[in-house]
């Protein structure tokens, strides 16, 4: 199945070169170059660079091709509604043009939104005692590190970051990917150690940070041994009272087959006490909300990376929710989209941020 669906990707990538050579061969200027084979090449001459692009970097190359070729049917879609409402035909050129020109501003706004960073507030309001009058936590999720940023970039937010008056910082999965080097991993755990909190910073597992592939240099237990050493307290299916009123309850990823279920994890907790899930990915809401835990925070879908991905992810059960605040019952759910990104150099419709919770009692 996977080398049908390689070859149709195949195909398609084919058949949306050889239309975006013709579009660009109608261009005025170019049809009027009376040498046919230089007026060919021309047109071809922009998917010699894109090639190129494709060696050196696969993934992002093919994500730039299809939102080209989207906007060159875009282009012709808007130009055919247009010409049947005015009956006035539009300049050829013209309408190239645009649909270039847009399709830059697209896709330079996209890779702005991947690389900017935000922060993104949050007010939660408990009828619990949490024991202080005012409970803040940041979260990092999805920083794949070397991918948006390297690890001394990420160091900069660290430090940011601790302007906040954090009580504690939780990394909700994914913090590496399959190919973080070494040296970038390492000063991505030494930024975590440079976090000043009240209450300690805080660890769950993603899809990523163990890697699927042995080609990094490394494995999760050198991940471990630099976290710890930075005095990261990593949560595998276990909880820990962070305060006196407050459960911080962490899960394995739902990629690992021996994770434990929700119940299993808080039927001996007190539960007059405030408690708080990281599960990277967001999913299981309904036993969450069940088991009446009172926050849950995730990860994972980066906010939705492009539309519709977000909304279809849910559609067809991938996740629960794919960003944002979400109340089902007593239960808050919080997906994050990211401080960084997976291989891709884009975003839409989405931000790159980390969160800032404050829990306040009613």
């Amino acid at each position: 199945m996977i080398y049908i669906l390689m070859i149709l990707m195949m195909l398609l990538l084919i058949i949306g070169v050889l239309y975006s050579i013709m579009k660009i061969h109608k261009i005025s200027s170019i049809q009027r170059i009376k040498n046919k084979r230089i007026s060919w090449l021309l047109s071809t001459c922009p998917f010699l660079f894109w090639i190129l692009f494709l060696v050196a970097d696969v993934i992002n190359a093919i994500i730039v091709f299809i939102f080209f070729i989207l906007f060159l049917f875009l282009g012709d879609f808007a130009s055919f509604l247009i010409q049947k409402i005015t009956k006035k035909k539009i300049d050829y050129t013209i309408k190239m043009i645009t649909s270039i020109l847009l399709f830059l501003i697209y896709i330079g706004y996209a890779y702005f939104l991947a690389h900017h960073v935000i922060k993104t507030n949050y007010l939660i309001e408990t009828e619990k005692d949490i024991g202080v009058e005012n409970f803040r936590i940041i979260q990092l999720s999805d920083s794949h590190i070397g991918a948006t940023m390297d690890g001394d970039k990420f160091i900069e937010y660290m430090e940011k970051i601790n302007e906040e008056n954090a009580d504690i910082v939780v990394v909700t999965g994914d913090f590496i990917d399959d190919d973080t080097s070494l040296e970038d991993m390492k000063k991505a755990c030494a930024g975590l150690g440079k976090l000043k909190t009240k209450n300690g910073v805080y660890f769950v597992y993603g899809n990523h940070d163990k890697g699927y592939f042995n080609y990094r240099g490394y494995g999760y237990l050198e991940l471990e041994e630099e976290l710890e050493k930075n005095n990261v307290k990593i949560l595998e299916d276990e909880s820990i009272l962070v305060t006196d009123n407050i459960y911080l309850i962490g899960r394995k990823d739902r990629s690992a087959l021996d994770r434990l279920s929700i119940e299993e994890l808080t039927k001996k907790l007190d539960k007059e006490k405030y408690m708080i899930v990281l599960n990277h990915q967001p999913n299981d809401y309904e036993n969450e909300k069940i088991v009446g835990v009172d926050l849950v925070l995730s990860g994972h879908s980066h906010g939705g990376q492009f539309f519709p991905m977000g909304p279809l992810g849910v559609l067809f059960g991938f996740n629960d929710a794919y960003y944002g605040l979400e109340k089902r019952g007593n239960t808050t759910f919080i997906v994050n989209s990211g401080i960084g990104d997976w291989a891709l150099q884009f975003k839409t419709g989405t931000v790159s941020e980390y969160g800032i919770i404050d829990i306040k009692r009613k």
